[in-house]
Parts: structure tokens; sequence; C-alpha cells
């Protein structure tokens, strides 16, 4: 059986007691944590796959077109 790579953004934020939280703007509610960004990396991918495994061949989708999403900065006066 032939698998199929699919790509997604990840998206890591530095915590501040150390380590990274990670997830997959794409696959709702996938998410995982590490204490170095490698391990992070790691967890997310096995998270990701744990995800779709759940899921059958007609709802499996690559992420979006990786270049469209950008992260900005945006302040908010409260």
């Amino acid at each position: 059986m032939k698998k199929k790579i699919l790509q997604y953004d990840g998206v890591f934020e530095k915590e501040a007691d150390g380590g990274y939280s990670v997830w997959i703007p794409d696959l709702p509610g996938c998410a995982s944590q590490g204490d170095s960004l490698q391990e992070a990396i790691s967890n997310i991918k096995e998270a990701a796959e744990l995800y779709l495994e759940d899921a059958t061949i007609d709802e499996i989708e690559e992420g979006k077109t990786h270049k469209d999403r950008f992260i900005v900065p945006v302040s908010v006066n409260v």
C-alpha cells in the first residue's frame, strides 16, 4: 500500500517556563508540546498521525498553501 505524505503548517510558541507549544490550524484540536524545539516537532508529527488515523480517506486533505499564511503582530487598546 502506498503512503501519502501530507504537509501542514505547525504554529510554535515558546513558553515562559521553557519548552514549546505547537498546534496545526488545519487540524482542529491537534496540538502538542515539547521541552525543546526538536521534541515539539517530533511530538506534533505523532499527534498529527494519530489525528489522521481516525479520519476517513475522503476527509484527509493537505494543509492550505503555506505561502499564503503569515503572522503579523496586532496591537489592541483596552
